[in-house]
This record gives structure tokens, C-alpha cells and sequence, in this order.
């Protein structure tokens, strides 16, 4: 595309949404010489990064590009050309840079030193504007409307304060965000601009979002936290063999209403890609760094003291005294404080397959409400994965989270934006990216 004559030599960018994306995608693209205007229908800038991590924002995770891209499935091959040129260290450098000094912890998630989100919001509010980008904050967009006969530019319709108006624009970047938390604004609407462009909308389903399921025996031990399981998926296409769809370790955490933590978090944009959630089988490995020939060895000393040793006491060199209690009732109901000498082969057993093979049953999730990212979106096919551009429609451009990518807890969501922000920002700044 080149400037037609009645056009500047710097081209008008409007990007719809200040998130993550938007806001890195803004400043990317008017230091590359853009025009820039930002619509935003909140009355703040980044309101999804102030309430993420806790209200600190884990703004990338200790690892390199491919270490980044492993945890997106599907998406690891169209995430490649953009995380490849902006990767964790770009990250945190451009953080440095704007004076926001990071952190690792022990996960390998990085935090802001000061451990507020609010800081890393306010860095890249501050950056966009000194890049002279336009903000217009309680701005709603109506619809997005291409070049067509002798408009040759984009049309982006809005609703400010009950005033409608028509924004024209050389390019359009669209990151207005997926479902996830509702509450920050992030409703969904940009699926129907894009739609009515053309683009094919993958079902948008909730991902890193607590589960809904358990027993009585699981509710029971609410509250209770895991520093370490091993969990595993398995899918209907994957039920026949060993091998589960996904497997993940890391925290758990039982509540009143089914599973949190990491771990779950990290399984649940796989259970929740099926009709129906049950559809999928999730099991539990409670002592990872245990083998199950430890654990049967231990549990086969029954002569002299050891057998004198209650199976829960023994239980509790795995995983805390409640859940060692509550496998104990589970596996023999009739006395909880069996002794080793006693406890027959059977119930053994099931001990075994408790501590290293728990099968939990998940009916639910939380929903859209409680989810931390929105897996589904626009189609990664029908994007140029190097640019973001739409292979629809020249000129429109597609970032962050409302394109179907989803990753792991820990910062992976955030790169995921920046990277695909930075991307869209620099190649929409460019007259001819034919």
C-alpha cells in the first residue's frame, strides 16, 4: 500500500483497545512514524494488567523465546516469528528502560521489584504518550468498516459519551482483549467486528480458570495447598494410549468447589476445548518427586517398628496430615489409623493409586468470570504471523489475546502480547509491507 495524494507521508494508525497489546503496539508504531490514535472504553489504560498476578503482574517468565512458545500448543509455530524478535530479555530490558526495575522468583516468574502492577501499567501509559500517541479513553467502537470505492481509508465508528463518530484511518490494530475477566471491560466485543470482516472466530472457552468438581472427600481439604503435583489430561483421542494430552506441574490447590493453583489453571483451556468438560479424564500425581517403587518399598516394611507405625503417620512423609488422612479413609474407611503390620493388600493398593494416580472428577470451570485468559479468537491461519496482518483484509492488523493463543500461568500470556503488539505496531507504520 502507498499514500495516496491526498494522504500525509506518515500513516494514521488506529489501535482499538489499551491493554497489553494495544499500548505496545501504539508506542511500537509511532516511533516507527505513525500517526497514532487509541481507542479505549475504559475510563483507564491497562485495567486487566493492574489486576492480574495478585494485583503485582508477572510480566514475562525466565526462559528464552522457544521456552516461551512451548507453552501455547496449537500456537507455538504462529507465536515463533514474533516472540523470536522480542523475547523475555526484550521484555525485561524495555521494563529497565522505562524504569521499572524486575525480579525472578523462584517459578521463574518476573515480577516488578516493587511487586505493583500499577508500575507496569503506568511504564507503558507513560511510554505510548511520549511516542505522541493520541489516548482517547471512554471512546466504545460501534464497527470497523474497510476501504471500499472511493474511500480508500478505514472507518472506525465510536461512541463517546453518548457522541457517535467516524474515525478514519490508514490501518486499524485490533487488540481488544478475549472474555477472560468481564469485569476489566474484556467482553468480546472485537469477535464481531472481525467476523463481520470475514475473519472465522475459533469458540471462545475460558482457560487458566479454576475447575469445578471433587468429591465430599476433596472439598473436605479445602484450602489445603500443594507446593508440587504432577498433572495429567487425558482426551477422548488420547484415552487409548499412554500418553496424556497435557501434563503439567507445579502448585495445587483444593477448594470448596473443585481444583485451583497452577496446575489446574494450566489444564483447563485443553478439558474445556470438548463439548463437554467431562469428556476429558484429569489425574493426579501427589508425590512426583517419589517414585512408585519408593513408595511401595516403604509401605512393604511391616516387621518390627515399622510395622507398628500407623499408614497415615507414614503417609505424611509424602503430603500434609489431612490428605494423608483422607487417603487413608478413602482406601480403608473402617479405621483411619491402621497400623502397616495390618493394612491388607488391597487397600495398599489403593493407596498407591491415590498418591500417584488420582483420578478427579471436573464437571465445570469457573467461568469467563474467574478465567485469566480466553482461549479461542480469531483463527491463526487467516494472520500473517509475522507482521500480524490480516490475510483478509490488507491494512487491518491483529494482536494479543483476542487471536486464539492461550498459554501457560506465569507470565507467558503477557509476552505473548508484547510480542504480537510490538509486531503489529512496527509493520502497521510501514507504507509498503506488501
Amino acid at each position: 500500500m502507498t499514500p495516496a495524494a491526498n494522504q500525509s507521508t506518515e500513516p494514521h494508525v488506529v489501535v482499538v483497545g489499551a491493554g497489553a497489546a494495544g499500548m505496545m503496539a501504539a508506542a511500537e508504531a509511532a516511533r516507527s512514524g505513525a500517526r497514532v490514535t487509541v481507542l479505549e472504553k475504559n475510563t483507564k489504560t491497562g485495567v486487566k494488567i493492574l489486576m492480574s498476578g495478585g494485583t503485582r503482574c508477572n510480566i514475562t517468565h525466565d526462559t528464552d523465546a522457544k521456552g516461551i512458545t512451548q507453552a501455547f500448543g496449537h500456537a507455538k509455530r504462529f507465536l515463533q516469528p514474533s516472540i523470536g524478535k522480542f523475547s523475555p530479555a526484550d521484555v525485561i530490558e524495555m521494563f529497565h528502560a522505562l524504569g521499572v526495575a524486575t525480579k525472578r522468583e523462584e517459578t521463574g516468574k518476573i515480577f516488578p521489584v516493587s511487586n505493583r502492577a500499577v508500575d507496569v501499567r503506568d511504564a507503558l501509559h507513560r511510554s505510548m504518550l511520549d511516542a505522541g500517541v493520541r489516548l482517547e479513553l471512554r471512546c466504545s467502537v460501534q464497527r470497523i468498516q474497510p476501504p471500499s470505492g472511493d474511500q480508500n481509508q478505514w472507518c472506525v465508528a465510536t461512541e463517546s459519551d453518548g457522541n457517535a463518530q467516524e474515525l478514519l484511518a490508514d490501518r486499524v490494530i485490533v487488540t481488544s482483549g478475549g472474555k477472560s475477566w468481564p469485569g476489566c471491560g474484556t467482553t468480546g466485543d472485537g469477535y464481531d467486528w472481525l467476523r463481520a470482516l470475514g475473519h472465522t472466530i475459533v469458540s471462545p472457552r475460558p482457560a487458566l480458570v479454576p475447575l469445578v468438581g471433587g468429591n465430599d472427600a476433596t472439598h473436605a481439604l479445602s484450602g489445603l495447598t500443594l507446593p508440587d503435583v504432577n498433572v495429567s489430561v487425558f482426551t477422548p483421542d488420547h484415552r487409548s494410549g499412554k500418553k496424556p494430552k497435557l501434563e503439567r506441574r507445579s502448585s495445587w490447590l483444593f477448594t470448596h468447589f473443585g481444583f485451583s493453583g497452577p496446575a489446574a489453571m494450566d489444564v483447563s483451556g485443553v478439558m474445556t476445548a470438548y463439548d463437554r468438560i467431562q469428556d476429558s479424564t484429569m489425574r493426579l500425581d501427589l508425590t512426583p518427586q517419589t517414585s512408585e517403587a519408593e513408595i511401595r518399598e516403604i509401605l512393604s516394611k511391616r516387621s518390627g517398628d515399622a510395622g507398628k507405625r500407623t499408614v497415615a503417620t507414614i503417609l505424611q512423609q509424602w503430603v500434609p496430615s489431612r490428605l494423608a488422612v483422607a487417603i487413608c479413609e478413602q482406601s480403608h474407611p473402617t479405621n483411619a489409623q491402621c497400623k502397616l503390620a495390618e493394612l491388607p493388600s488391597k487397600e495398599c493398593n489403593l493407596m498407591v493409586e491415590k498418591l500417584k494416580r488420582w483420578h478427579l472428577p471436573v464437571n465445570g470451570t469457573r467461568g469467563f468470570a474467574k478465567a485469566e485468559v480466553t482461549a479461542g479468537g480469531v483463527q491463526l491461519s487467516e494472520v500473517d504471523p509475522r507482521t500480524m496482518q490480516s490475510r483478509l483484509a490488507k491494512g487491518l492488523y491483529i494482536a494479543g489475546e483476542i487471536l486464539d493463543v492461550d498459554g501457560w500461568i506465569g507470565g507467558y500470556n503477557f509476552q505473548a502480547a508484547f510480542s504480537t503488539g510490538r509486531a503489529a505496531g512496527r509493520a502497521a507504520a510501514q507504507w509498503d509491507d506488501a
